[in-house]
């Protein structure tokens, strides 16, 4: 079976695609948690920093325990002195949470339908400018505004990146680059019809 996406403004005829990843229903809480795990993915984690045991030398005692007239001292790299550890040193964290590849698909599959069924999507094969000016792009799109657009390409084009680039709240993205949080974001997406048959062959 297959759905139909409709075509944007100059963007020519519809575009008939597949059942199995655009008509899926909306499965909330496996998207939320992919969104998550896919944020929590890019989070750098704490500088790390070194205790007394990472830090090279002191192994000698500095100097005899009584007689010198100064404190006892065991290491030169207590965090006491300049040259120590820190006490209670940071460590890396690593923030990333497993996410198999069949769970990733399907939320995938799960926002693309929903978007489908909103009437968030829709096909234009007209998106490249034929000259890499911002009024030509925004020809092809319509006016943007507030809207959060999403536009989808195989291959992002040079005329089509600088025609873009200065329009607001306009988003370009290949189909291998994809990820759930941009496609939550947006509130529309444009896609080529080349770029939705990529999509049905990833996520099949």
């Amino acid at each position: 079976m297959s759905v139909q996406v409709p075509a944007s403004d100059n963007g020519g005829a519809a575009a008939q695609v597949a059942d199995e990843v655009f008509g899926k229903e909306y499965n909330e809480g496996l998207v939320h948690q992919v969104v998550v795990a896919y944020m929590a993915k890019a989070r750098a984690g704490t500088k790390a920093q070194k205790t007394r045991s990472d830090v090279s030398g002191g192994g000698v005692k500095p100097w005899k325990q009584k007689g010198s007239g100064r404190a006892r001292a065991g290491t030169s790299r207590s965090p006491l002195w300049r040259t120590g550890g820190v006490t209670f040193a940071a460590r890396p964290r690593d923030y990333s949470q497993k996410v198999n590849r069949k769970m990733y698909r399907a939320a995938m599959c799960s926002i693309l339908s929903e978007l489908l069924r909103q009437g968030r999507v829709s096909v234009n094969d007209a998106l490249v400018p034929a000259e890499p000016r911002t009024k030509a792009f925004v020809d092809r799109i319509g006016q943007v505004g507030r809207t959060r657009t999403l536009i989808v390409t195989e291959t992002i084009e040079e005329n089509l990146w600088l025609g873009a680039r200065n329009v607001p709240n306009v988003a370009l993205s290949t189909v291998t680059s994809l990820d759930p949080y941009t496609l939550v974001s947006a509130d529309r997406v444009i896609a080529t019809r080349a770029a939705l048959k990529s999509l049905e062959e990833r996520l099949k």
